[in-house]
């Protein structure tokens, strides 16, 4: 094939990509929307295929370098514990993976760092998978759970860790106040998010609320948070001791999206594994990760970072009362 026959049926994708991604919105109307959108990509496969264990970003440094897809994502991961300083501490430290997908992040930590990891998705099937993907010997286990209304007693975790599970809440101070609540006394909570610039600062222009519009749309996201305005939510909890830290990892991850793109490319052979409609859902996805790469590169999106430790004085009773607000 010539390299323009190459260009001419890379373009004819797509395009194909295009109008079903128009034509196939995935709006977020209930947390029901998104388990069965989860569900429904793990059942297929196709994610896990080109995604591996990891359904997050990976890290490729600053300034980024270039890195194998896969193993940029368990990098993620281990420059995450640093940066959130679980690697202080011991073996045996109770751990809860908010929003675990199927469960890579939750296994590293358990299995490289000796935690006891729980970790909790509101898909059913992602859950199923989790254990299949888990050998007997990691300390990590897994359940379906609702990360707005946690079935866990108050103070139950050492450490509350989330990764890009933000978008998917639609109330935003409920997910900080639960992620909190949880956590023990002097416990950390490290959450990794993609964000939206704040726009109380700089409002986002026309074209901006159109491709924001189109990134909630296509992945069943409610809204992007900002990382100022996260940030305040969880101090607002009234349990943080100090303040919230947080940075910005958008240039670490940014590679991630053309990459993902590169990936469908240079592995023909899932046309082999997933067939026709498998070609059709991958050329589906293409439009978003590009208006992602977009949406991150032009600073209308950012990776943010966030870092709270669980004060040591906050009575039970006050603890109490959050609950029963967060659970009313």
């Amino acid at each position: 094939m010539s390299l323009y026959n190459f260009l001419g049926v890379l373009v004819i994708f797509l395009i194909v990509g295009i109008v079903i991604y128009l034509a196939t919105p995935r709006s977020f109307e209930s947390t029901e929307t998104v388990a069965n959108s989860y569900d429904e990509w793990t059942d297929d496969g196709i994610l896990e295929f080109y995604w591996g264990e990891h359904i997050h970003l990976g890290h490729y440094g600053k300034p980024p370098r270039q890195k194998d897809f896969l193993g940029a994502k368990a990098d993620f991961v281990h420059e995450m514990v640093k940066w959130g300083g679980l690697n202080q501490l011991p073996r045996g430290t109770t751990v809860l993976d908010v929003g675990c997908g199927i469960g890579g992040s939750t296994r590293i930590l358990a299995k490289d760092y000796g935690f006891e990891a729980t970790g909790i998705t509101i898909s059913p099937k992602q859950v199923q998978r989790d254990t299949e993907l888990t050998p007997a010997d990691v300390p990590a286990k897994f359940q379906v759970d609702n990360a707005l209304n946690l079935s866990f007693p108050d103070n139950s975790f050492d450490v509350v860790w989330s990764i890009e599970a933000g978008p998917h809440m639609p109330d935003k101070a409920k997910y900080a106040q639960e992620m909190m609540r949880v956590l023990k006394p002097g416990g950390i909570l490290v959450v990794a998010d993609w964000n939206q610039r704040d726009d109380r600062q700089i409002p986002l222009n026309t074209w901006e609320k159109v491709v924001m519009r189109q990134l909630l749309d296509q992945w069943s996201h409610p809204s992007f948070s900002s990382i100022e305005g996260f940030s305040e939510q969880i101090a607002e909890t009234g349990l943080v001791e100090g303040e919230v830290v947080t940075a910005d990892w958008t240039e670490e991850t940014l590679p991630s999206w053309l990459e993902s793109i590169w990936q469908g490319i240079i592995r023909p052979e899932a046309l082999i594994r997933f067939g026709f409609s498998g070609l059709i859902k991958s050329l589906r996805e293409v439009p978003t990760m590009l208006l992602m790469r977009i949406g991150f590169g032009s600073g209308l999106c950012r990776f943010g970072m966030f870092r709270a430790v669980k004060s040591k004085s906050v009575p039970s009773s006050k603890v109490a009362y959050i609950s029963e607000v967060v659970n009313a």
